[in-house]
């Protein structure tokens, strides 16, 4: 995980490499340098366009992971889950490949949160009904990610106006699926980010014991109101 920024704009990152595939965690360094990489290029100090900028990116580190792959006669490519967020101009928008998550927590509540790129999320129906799927059947498969034969799947937000107080979270599932909802809300609002994400991580790393995936997580709370002319 790690995050870029210049005067006017900044993006925020973060990559899971996937078990079951040869060197994962290579696809995720390659994702991260290569975005942070086109950001530096194409934030002059601002982007043109957040939502080009957010394609180009994943594809940018999709096709730099499969280039890896060549060079180095893989039979198999390594693969890697990909959450980025842009913030310019008082406004975000971001985008995501897999099962790492991005949060948005305002005022207390969970404003909304990315949707997993997974059979599980895919299967779930309305609470309360006969066939709602078990929280976590299938949660482990993913039906996209950067790093495989075909093109992937990714979903780009419109832009969000942040408000004073609003915070993001970008974290890999080895946070979320050692904690409720409601866990990660609440630490979120009851403590500023530095001491709330050291304490979340803990919490994940106790939760799952032996059993403990890697547990990242990267946050921010917007402080100062923007008020400049929107962005795209």
């Amino acid at each position: 995980m790690g995050y870029s920024y210049t005067s006017d704009c900044a993006v925020l990152m973060l990559a899971d490499g996937m078990g079951g595939h040869p060197a994962g965690e290579v696809a995720a360094g390659l994702a991260m340098a290569t975005v942070a990489s086109l950001f530096q290029k194409l934030a002059q100090p601002r982007l043109d366009d957040l939502a080009d900028f957010l394609e180009r990116a994943m594809m940018a580190a999709h096709d730099q992971i499969l280039h890896y792959a060549t060079e180095h006669a893989m039979l198999d490519a390594p693969r890697t889950t990909l959450v980025m967020a842009v913030i310019q101009s008082g406004q975000v928008r971001w985008a995501h490949c897999g099962d790492s998550r991005l949060y948005l927590v305002r005022q207390q509540q969970l404003l909304t949160r990315t949707q997993d790129h997974s059979f599980a999320e895919r299967s779930r129906r309305p609470r309360g009904t006969a066939s709602a799927a078990p929280v976590d059947a299938n949660r482990n498969v993913l039906f996209t990610c950067l790093g495989s034969p075909v093109k992937p799947v990714f979903s780009v937000t419109k832009p969000l106006v942040l408000q004073r107080g609003d915070t993001l979270m970008l974290c890999s599932d080895g946070l979320w699926a050692s904690l409720s909802e409601q866990d990660i809300v609440t630490e979120l609002s009851r403590n500023p980010v530095e001491i709330s994400v050291p304490l979340l991580v803990e919490k994940a790393l106790i939760q799952a014991g032996a059993h403990s995936d890697n547990v990242t997580c990267l946050a921010l709370t917007w402080l100062t109101p923007d008020t400049s002319t929107p962005t795209q």
